[in-house]
């Protein structure tokens, strides 16, 4: 036996390159291919997976991707001579600009601490694939068709797992495994990594590491070489994730159709483009998937000229030239708005006006009702508004608040209930949402300002800084109310909210109730949009129930942010109708 040097130990043997996968130029033999399944193609509900290596003749892919579902994203993985593939039909095809990257099983290390917050486990339920595609949704992916990922979970070939939060047993990430031995018995035993995606607002740190390292760990176990995965050029955050973890960048690359889902990756993006925020890009992209071109004006302020043929709208956000300036000064006074929708029937709060030195009326109001809400009659964002004021000291500093953005204030009464948002597209109620204000939750080892700062860095980073909770005495005042000190630490898996009003600004959740929404609610959201005469409008309520009829009218948004309703289709209904000769039958 060949003596040991001091200082060396004895390795495993690595296991040789994958000869097909890693030489996207060269065709590999008989001997290599022996036993794989040839013309791959695997349905994973959101589009199709072709495995470039199976096929024979590049024009079986042609074939193969031209036969792509509408509203479906087809990807062609490891086709060889991928350039040569393209300009069999340049028209049609294009190379995806993204990296391949590559973790080798066999050198994978496990973390030596677990992360906190999060279980990974396997989906039990094809319930469970309807959140999966709320996930999609919310990260701006195609979702799929549960029925089809449900089918798929149930062989081997799939892994379907999803990240729970252990504090709320929320589903808050998933990701998707395809195990290529099993898929075409691939002599290389390679799998891959699709989908991971996690709750950007809710999500507890780590999420997505641990659902990538389960997944490996997996595959570890099951004896296969390696694991495979394709991200964008662009997405820093991701490519740190994958390098930590040991992933590597190797040669193979995506084909993918020239489809309206596809056309940022191939098509020159307009200037500025970047510089939008979430409401306003969520709009462009839209357009851009209709052919509708888009002028940036006025990135900050969130303006776009849109044309298609001979016909130009300008856009701020959601506000369009279709809302006239009367329907505008209806809604940004909300005391016009009062009287407007006391005359079409829907119901509104008791209220008062109040103006400096002037608080007789708004006195007496809270007297009889308890509490009251002070907010300026003109504004937005939530911005002035004290919810809950109850005695005449509270009045008097919620007034002064208020009248710092205008000189006149309503004060109208605290009616319980959840907050919520009815949009309302063209006349038909598009997508409802309760909103409820920001709230952290315990780990039993942070401070509740730790834990307000790193939840406020999280909504800022999944509303490119539309949201962020302040640290101020109006959240400290809050905290207080519900026995805590800012420096105190919570238990794991308490709630405590920290602020009052749901506003998104000010680091309020959304949550979609669509599908729950009581036909008198709606009818009534309906209804107010027609008394303004508006074609885009945000109706807020209060309401005991979301499925019930009960509800108070509380004002209307004429510019609703679009981009915090996912999965419903609310850029797409705007779009119609700006440009109703481009929707889709």
């Amino acid at each position: 036996m060949a003596p040991r040097l001091a200082g060396h130990r004895r390795r495993t043997a690595v296991a040789s390159t994958p000869a097909i996968t890693s030489r996207s130029w060269k065709k590999p033999s008989e001997h290599q291919l022996r036993g794989m399944a040839s013309d791959v193609v695997l349905d994973l509900g959101w589009g199709r997976l072709v495995f470039g290596q199976t096929f024979a003749d590049l024009r079986g892919i042609v074939h193969a991707l031209r036969a792509e579902e509408t509203g479906e994203r087809d990807i062609c993985i490891y086709p060889r001579d991928p350039h040569v593939l393209v300009g069999l039909a340049p028209d049609e095809l294009f190379i995806d600009p993204s990296y391949t990257y590559r973790l080798d099983l066999h050198r994978y290390r496990p973390r030596h601490d677990l992360i906190r917050g999060v279980f990974v486990r396997t989906v039990t339920s094809r319930a469970e694939m309807e959140a999966i595609n709320d996930i999609y949704a919310l990260n701006g992916m195609v979702v799929g068709d549960a029925d089809v990922m449900w089918d798929n979970h149930r062989t081997r070939c799939f892994t379907y797992l999803v990240a729970e939060d252990t504090r709320t047993g929320k589903i808050v990430g998933t990701v998707t495994g395809v195990d290529h031995a099993l898929a075409f018995d691939d002599p290389e035993g390679g799998t891959s990594l699709w989908c991971l995606a996690v709750h950007n607002q809710d999500a507890p740190p780590g999420a997505g590491e641990a659902l990538v390292r389960v997944l490996a760990e997996r595959y570890v176990g099951r004896g296969r070489s390696y694991l495979d995965l394709s991200v964008m050029h662009d997405n820093e955050g991701a490519i740190r994730l994958y390098r930590k973890l040991g992933f590597n960048r190797v040669s193979a690359v995506c084909v993918k159709r020239k489809n309206p889902i596809n056309t940022p990756l191939f098509a020159a993006r307009p200037p500025g483009l970047e510089d939008l925020n979430p409401y306003a890009l969520i709009i462009a992209e839209e357009a851009l998937r209709r052919g509708v071109r888009v002028e940036v004006t006025d990135a900050s302020w969130g303006e776009m000229r849109l044309s298609l043929g001979g016909r130009t709208v300008v856009t701020r956000e959601s506000l369009s030239e279709f809302t006239t300036a009367v329907a505008m000064s209806r809604c940004d006074d909300k005391r016009v708005t009062r009287r407007i929708m006391e005359r079409a029937g829907v119901r509104v709060a008791r209220g008062a006006l109040a103006c400096e030195g002037e608080l007789d009326e708004a006195a007496t109001l809270m007297r009889e009702v308890g509490q009251v809400v002070v907010k300026p009659a003109r504004g937005e964002q939530g911005r002035g508004i004290t919810v809950g004021v109850h005695d005449e000291e509270g009045l008097a500093r919620a007034v002064d608040v208020a009248l710092q953005f205008c000189p006149d204030v309503l004060v109208e009464e605290l009616v319980p209930g959840q907050d919520l948002r009815v949009v309302v597209i063209d006349r038909a109620v598009v997508a409802s949402a309760v909103r409820r204000p920001a709230e952290v939750v315990g780990d039993g080892r942070n401070s509740v300002t730790d834990l307000v700062r790193s939840t406020s860095r999280r909504r800022e980073r999944a509303t490119g800084g539309e949201s962020r909770i302040p640290l101020d005495g109006t959240t400290a005042e809050v905290v207080a109310d519900v026995g805590y000190g800012m420096d105190d630490v919570p238990p794991n898996g308490e709630r405590i909210q920290v602020r009052r009003t749901a506003n998104l600004h000010t680091g309020g959740t959304i949550e979609d109730v669509t599908d729950q929404l009581h036909p008198e609610i709606a009818a009534a959201a309906v209804r107010a949009a027609t008394a303004l005469d508006i074609p885009v409008t945000g109706i807020d309520f209060l309401v005991p129930d979301v499925a019930g009829p009960d509800y108070v009218f509380i004002e209307a948004n004429e510019r609703p942010g679009l981009a915090n309703h996912e999965p419903q289709p609310t850029a797409e209904r705007f779009v119609d109708l700006l440009f109703p000769e481009t929707r889709r039958r």
